[in-house]
């Protein structure tokens, strides 16, 4: 009876360790890793044409790097338990084989989606390539309402039209857009496997998230990611084996590019490998804290940047389309953004009246998206936080 006992509270309190953090710290948590996708995917973008501008012409090679620094995840998985003994959880806790499955087959087609964007980056200008990303967002709202029952508020359609209208523009006025000696056939091209690429990631954000429904707690998004990473990477290295792209990194860095090979090895490889990293981790953060649909937001709210970004640093051409397309970028955004602020004064009413009451606050309803009969604690994507800790099952 007292080993039962015992065994209980082991039990008990192995559970209360695996809860997610409070709401004030899942919020700084937010802004970190806002500030990390922030800071990622405007250098990833910016160094992927880097590499294209000064001599780099393999697309594998482009493809590659994307994805080769998943075992940079390593450090975010083992240093928060280990050094800074922020958790008593053990990293791959409760990582199944369903889990790994799952992961690597998403991880594949992250490959594919990163194969068609270098092909899209080595055609287009940086500007006009982040522009027609934001394509994907009507797809991943669709997709997030059939895939995850997202509930389509004001807010998010009206950010979603906005931003698609700015793609519309684009592609309407981008015959002007074509860099010097590209003909129309590689523009093409390039457009499509761009838009392509959009599409992919219109699906990877829900599927995403759904799947992050079997997960309770940050570290374990980031086991997730090092398996689609590695996947990614595999699907990478087999197009780079066949296609001789090892030894066209060695030819490239030691007579093609025009910066040198230091260079070469330093910024266009990899630092190059650690924007796309924190880009990456990132975003799965962001769908994990939130959802897909408001991380595909937030991630085609730094196109502006990125088209900003691409006028800066390359020269890019910033007429009267563009101008219009990175205004009507940033209203979806703004308005988005107002949407999401009016809802958490709702959600701080409606929390003060039921502590008023007595009642169980803190718990977003259906009516925030997700399926019927699912209780998220806000900020987070966990179900019932203890009955995820002690259910073995995916």
């Amino acid at each position: 009876m007292n080993d039962g006992q015992v065994n209980s509270d082991q039990q008990q309190q192995q559970q209360q360790s695996l809860v997610k953090p409070p709401a004030k710290r899942s919020l700084a948590l937010l802004i970190a890793t806002y500030g990390c996708l922030f800071v990622g995917s405007i250098a990833s973008s910016l160094l992927a044409k880097y590499y294209f501008v000064h001599g780099g012409s393999s697309r594998w090679v482009s493809t590659w790097v994307q994805s080769a620094g998943f075992p940079l995840l390593l450090f975010l998985i083992y240093f928060p338990p280990y050094v800074f003994k922020t958790t008593t959880r053990r990293p791959f806790t409760r990582f199944t084989r369903r889990h790994f499955i799952f992961s690597f087959l998403i991880g594949l087609v992250l490959g594919f989606n990163n194969f068609l964007f270098s092909w899209g980056t080595s055609y287009l200008p940086v500007s006009t390539s982040s522009l027609l990303l934001s394509t994907q967002l009507i797809f991943t709202l669709l997709l997030s309402v059939i895939i995850v029952k997202q509930k389509i508020t004001f807010s998010n359609l009206n950010c979603v039209i906005l931003l698609t209208l700015s793609s519309v523009l684009l592609a309407l006025g981008s015959s002007q857009d074509k860099p010097a000696g590209l003909t129309k056939t590689k523009y093409f091209i390039g457009f499509l496997s761009t838009v392509g690429a959009g599409l992919l990631f219109a699906l990877y954000l829900p599927v995403t998230e759904r799947f992050y429904r079997s997960v309770y707690c940050y570290a374990m998004v980031m086991e997730i990611q090092l398996v689609m990473e590695f996947a990614a990477t595999v699907f990478a290295t087999i197009g780079m084996a066949f296609d001789g792209g090892f030894k066209e990194m060695v030819k490239e860095a030691n007579h093609v590019f025009t910066e040198g090979p230091t260079v070469y090895w330093t910024v266009a490889i990899f630092v190059n490998v650690v924007t796309w990293q924190l880009c990456f981790a990132a975003t799965s953060g962001m769908v994990y804290l939130t959802s897909g649909i408001t991380g595909g937001i937030c991630m085609t709210a730094l196109l502006a940047m990125n088209v900003i970004g691409g006028v800066v640093v390359y020269g890019d051409e910033f007429g009267g389309v563009k101008i219009v397309s990175t205004v009507l970028c940033i209203w979806g955004f703004s308005s988005y953004v107002y949407g999401i602020y009016v809802k958490m004064k709702k959600e701080e009413k409606r929390e003060k009246e039921e502590k008023e009451k007595g009642g169980y606050s803190g718990v977003k309803t259906t009516d925030d998206g997700g399926e019927e009969g699912e209780r998220e604690v806000e900020m987070g994507k966990v179900k019932d936080d203890v009955a995820a800790a002690a259910d073995d099952r995916v």
